[in-house]
């Protein structure tokens, strides 16, 4: 099956509809399809990690979660995005999964739907059992062994013998899981266990350089152990020299998968005499008659055991430095792009908001270039915008006293008193409309330029007195302010007695 099913999209549209942001990249990141989780679904999830508002156990029971179907591509991709979380996500995650008392269970996972997903269930047992392993180490030692410091302050470096002799047995169990995944070059023969094997291989890596480095700590230290401490070391020792031949096994297979020879390291066993100095010290402890070795020799022995797996060391060293100068330049390169994005859309970017639902826009997403109607004779603004000059009351001589010329035509004054017969409205001056103020606010003589005080501060709106033939500019009787009553009263009277036609 190839590409996202039904069932994939109708769970992430459910998590949409939820809310849950975290479960619908889970769901994305374990889909159907036939290849490994895809990076921008794990970058998310790994963001995810590093927040702190980011529920770590919800996260981790959408991946435990999605174990339980019975797709073989759906489970393996799920145990992927684990692995790539517990290896490149915040340690809180680790620390939850090493918290639980079980993890997956899937030691009798069986997908029946086809041949490959028989084979490919194999291989899922073998991961879910690595992983498994992976949380029970560091809740055990609280510690990680693929990401402690190394090197000659290193962490299994400095240990001291006790704790030593108790942490490389789980060094040990933790890679015998790793290896126990025994998958051949012919395997690897689709995206979702290429994925796989791509994290076991770069744990590897790490885990048996921790690995190492306990072995050298111990070798330093075998010489003035006590007796029981001596057989414990000397059983180490002899599983160590097991386990670097399966992991070399293991490194062929990345080589002949197509892994760059310079990401694989490059492993140098003891020399043979190393063991037999081992034994033969055991042997004189537990009081066995053993050849006479000198000081000197047992020295010089120890000395070029530790060189050989020193540089082996090295060699893993140098890989991980590798491997952080690719991620480097591959997040430099990410970035860049980024950069380069952002000014593109920049550039495309007017330096002003004119889209096509902007109301100073036309259909066609435009800005309209005719000049606007002014009103009051104000300057005109560009891009349509009216900016208004000064304050409304400001008006000084921008208003002349003449009659309003409206859409009717009529004079203001008859349209208080009643209609007439229009007159021809008055020509305007070049400046704009000119506003009648007087007759519509009773100012006291018609030539004046101003508003009265007496005007602004005495009655109201005083409605100008016509009769039928009476000239526009008669002068209207003053209300009574202090009164409103007999001021409406009065206005009523009027209003009939000069329209003639409002009778008791």
């Amino acid at each position: 099956m190839s590409g996202q099913s039904i069932t994939d999209r109708i769970t992430a549209a459910q998590h949409s509809v939820t809310g849950s942001a975290v479960s619908k990249t889970v769901c994305k990141a374990t889909t159907h399809e036939v290849m490994g989780p895809k990076k921008k679904h794990l970058d998310y999830l790994i963001h995810c990690t590093n927040e702190m508002n980011v529920n770590i156990p919800q996260l981790a029971d959408s991946l435990f979660e999605r174990t339980t179907n019975t797709s073989w591509v759906v489970v393996f991709k799920s145990l992927i995005t684990t692995h790539h979380l517990m290896v490149y996500g915040n340690e809180r995650f680790v620390q939850y999964l090493a918290s639980r008392n079980t993890l997956f269970n899937l030691s009798n996972f069986l997908d029946k739907s086809g041949l490959q997903g028989y084979d490919m269930s194999t291989f899922i047992r073998r991961y879910s059992r690595y992983l498994n392993e992976k949380a029970v180490s560091y809740r055990q030692v609280a510690f990680d062994f693929t990401k402690v410091k190394r090197g000659v302050d290193g962490v299994m470096r400095t240990m001291n013998t006790e704790k030593l002799l108790k942490t490389i047995p789980i060094i040990q169990n933790q890679m015998d899981a790793l290896l126990d995944f025994n998958v051949n070059a012919n395997e690897l023969t689709n995206g979702v266990i290429n994925a796989a094997f791509m994290l076991l291989f770069k744990d590897s890596i790490r885990l048996f350089a921790a690995y190492n480095e306990g072995i050298i700590n111990l070798l330093e230290k075998y010489f003035d152990m006590k007796k029981t401490q001596c057989k414990e070391g000397l059983d180490i020792y002899k599983k160590f020299l097991t386990r670097m031949t399966r992991i070399s096994e293991f490194l062929k297979v990345a080589e002949q998968v197509g892994i760059d020879r310079g990401d694989i390291p490059d492993l140098s066993q003891a020399p043979s005499s190393l063991l037999e100095a081992l034994e033969q010290h055991l042997a004189s402890l537990e009081g066995k008659k053993v050849k006479d070795s000198t000081a000197a020799s047992r020295a010089s022995t120890l000395s070029n055991a530790v060189s050989s797996l020193a540089s082996t060391g090295m060699s893993f060293t140098k890989v991980d430095e590798r491997e952080k100068q690719a991620a480097l330049e591959e997040e430099q390169a990410r970035l860049k792009a980024l950069k380069e994005q952002r000014l593109k859309e920049l550039s495309k970017r007017p330096s002003f908001a004119t889209t096509d639902t902007s109301p100073i826009s036309t259909t066609g997403g435009t800005i309209s270039t005719a000049p606007a109607i002014d009103l009051f004779s104000t300057p005109s603004c560009s891009n349509g915008a009216v900016k208004m000059e000064g304050d409304l009351f400001d008006l000084q001589s921008t208003f002349q006293p003449s009659m309003i010329s409206g859409s009717t035509g009529l004079p203001l004054a008859k349209a208080w008193a009643g209609y007439s017969t229009p007159q021809a409205p008055p020509q305007q001056s070049a400046g704009g409309l000119q506003v009648d103020f007087e007759s519509v606010f009773g100012a006291k003589a018609a030539g004046s330029n101003s508003i009265s005080s007496d005007d602004i501060t005495g009655g109201i709106l005083k409605p100008t007195l016509a009769g039928s033939n009476q000239p526009s500019s008669q002068q209207p009787e003053k209300l009574v302010s202090d009164d409103l009553d007999s001021s409406l009263a009065n206005l009523v009277g009027n209003l009939g007695i000069g329209n003639g036609t409002m009778k008791k």
